[in-house]
This record gives C-alpha cells, sequence and structure tokens, in this order.
C-alpha cells in the first residue's frame, strides 16, 4: 500500500517535472488512495450542475465531495463567484483535488486556488470520464470512470 507522503511526493513530482503553477497532479487511482488515507482531503468537482444530473459523480469519504462550478450551465460563462465559494466550503490549508470532466477546467481551477493562497491545490488528471476514443466516447480511455472507482450514475 502507497503511504500518503508517497502520494503527495508523486503529485510534487509532477509538478517539477510539468513546471506546473500549483501544487501537483494525481492520477485518478492515486486521488483515490489519497482520499481513503488523508480525511482532511476534498475533493471539488468543478463540472456544471448539468454534468452532475446528466452523468454523475465520484462517491468518495463523508464530507469529501464539494461542488463548486468553474462554469456556469449553460453557455460555459466563468463563475465569477467560484473563489469565494471555495473560501466559504474550505480553509487555504486544505488539500483539494480539483475534477472535471477531461482534466482542462480542473487545471484552470487548481492554479486560480493557488494564487488565492490555497497551497495544496492539486489537478486530478484525466478527470471523471477522460478523453475520448476513436469513436468520440468518454469512458472507455482513461478517467476515474475507467478506472473503475467508485462512482454513482445519474
Amino acid at each position: 500500500m502507497t503511504t500518503l507522503e508517497q502520494l503527495y511526493a508523486k503529485a510534487d513530482e509532477r509538478r517539477a517535472q510539468g513546471s506546473l503553477n500549483y501544487a501537483g497532479a494525481l492520477l485518478p487511482a492515486e486521488a483515490f488512495e489519497l482520499l481513503q488515507l488523508d480525511p482532511s482531503a476534498r475533493l471539488v468537482d468543478v463540472r456544471t450542475r448539468a454534468e452532475l444530473d446528466w452523468v454523475g459523480r465520484p462517491l468518495v469519504g463523508d464530507g469529501q465531495y464539494v461542488h463548486i462550478e468553474w462554469t456556469r450551465y449553460p453557455g460555459g460563462v466563468p463563475n465569477p463567484d467560484f473563489i469565494a465559494q471555495l473560501q466559504a466550503a474550505m480553509q487555504p490549508g486544505t488539500p483539494i483535488l480539483f475534477l472535471c470532466r477531461s482534466a482542462a477546467r480542473s487545471k484552470l481551477a487548481a492554479v486560480a486556488a493557488m494564487q488565492a493562497g490555497f497551497t495544496k491545490a492539486y489537478d486530478l488528471l484525466e478527470g471523471f470520464e477522460g478523453g475520448k476514443d476513436g469513436e468520440g466516447h468518454r469512458k472507455t480511455v482513461d478517467g476515474w470512470c475507467r478506472h473503475k472507482l467508485p462512482w454513482i450514475g445519474a
């Protein structure tokens, strides 16, 4: 079994290798393990409410799941209250794993959180549904769902 220190070290290694301007990045299985080992960590799902309603969401420990939209549906308009909502939901020292559909918005959220003083802001690589396969379908290439981590459908 991997230790919490090893998981944070792996995330930091990815930060250094990728010159990331947030605390680091974790693969879905690593993120799930980290959430189990560190009850203070939070999974912040930055997808829209519509995505949660239509696609589903990860299942993690009690109180660890937080939903704060990065952009609003419809229209993809940026959520001007994102940082304020994050500040209302948790303290700046909280380890935060940002999740979106395919790990694009989560990176932006991690950068914004880091700039706002959340020094333990991590990107959850691959996202919830992952990238598209050759036929344009998700959940078949990578991502939280593809790795068969716990989630509840819409």
